[in-house]
Parts: C-alpha cells; sequence; structure tokens
C-alpha cells in the first residue's frame, strides 16, 4: 500500500465513521486533517502536542469536534467512548486519542505512522 492508497482508505473510513456519529443522534465539526511540521513544532512548544511525528502531517489524521443532540460540544472520554471503539475497529492501525496513556486528545481519530513498503 502506498502512501496515497492509506489516505485513500483513511478518507473512506472517516465518512463511515462521520455517518456512525449521524447514526448515534450526534454531529460533528472538522478540526485539521493536514498539519506541517512547523505546524506541529509549534504544538509541542506550546503543549498542545508531544511529538513531532504526527499522522496529520501525512494526512491520516483529522480531529472531529463531535457535539451531543442538544448541540453541546462532548469532551467527556466516556460518553466519548463509542465512538472511539467503532473507529479502531475500523483497522487495527487506526488509534484514538481518547485512549492514548500520555495525552488525552478526544478529537483525534487517526492511523498510526505510515511506513511505505
Amino acid at each position: 500500500m502506498t502512501l496515497r492508497e492509506a489516505q485513500w482508505k483513511f478518507l473512506k473510513d472517516v465518512a463511515l465513521l462521520i455517518a456512525y456519529i449521524d447514526r448515534e443522534g450526534c454531529s460533528a465539526s472538522g478540526g485539521e486533517l493536514q498539519r506541517t511540521l512547523e505546524q506541529q513544532q509549534m504544538y509541542v512548544n506550546t503543549g498542545k502536542s508531544q511529538t513531532l511525528k504526527s499522522s496529520h502531517i501525512q494526512k491520516l489524521a483529522i480531529d472531529l469536534f463531535i457535539f451531543s443532540p442538544s448541540g453541546q460540544w462532548v469532551q467527556d472520554k466516556k460518553t466519548l467512548q463509542r465512538f472511539g471503539d467503532f473507529w479502531e475497529g475500523l483497522d487495527p492501525e487506526y488509534e484514538w486519542g481518547g485512549n492514548w496513556k500520555s495525552f488525552l486528545d478526544t478529537p483525534h481519530f487517526g492511523r498510526k505512522l505510515f511506513k511505505e513498503g
């Protein structure tokens, strides 16, 4: 699989996640998909990230801000866990930022860093 093929699969799976969010009666707004190395460095410097190796740089992560049926932004890991479980169930390479041990990032839905070959 090439990086471009991985990006295409990722986007199709994001569409499945969005459809699942909708079926659950919630809605979402999109955040970052693509990120430059310079942006990532800024996030590390300000404590918004802990690594320069971000799947956003490869266009293999997206931040989705999920809203309850009443329109409230949901940030609680326990409430969002079903979406993280759905996402991680789509592909063994996928990870949800709500399940990270060292850094909680519930809007993050991504793929582990891609290595071609």
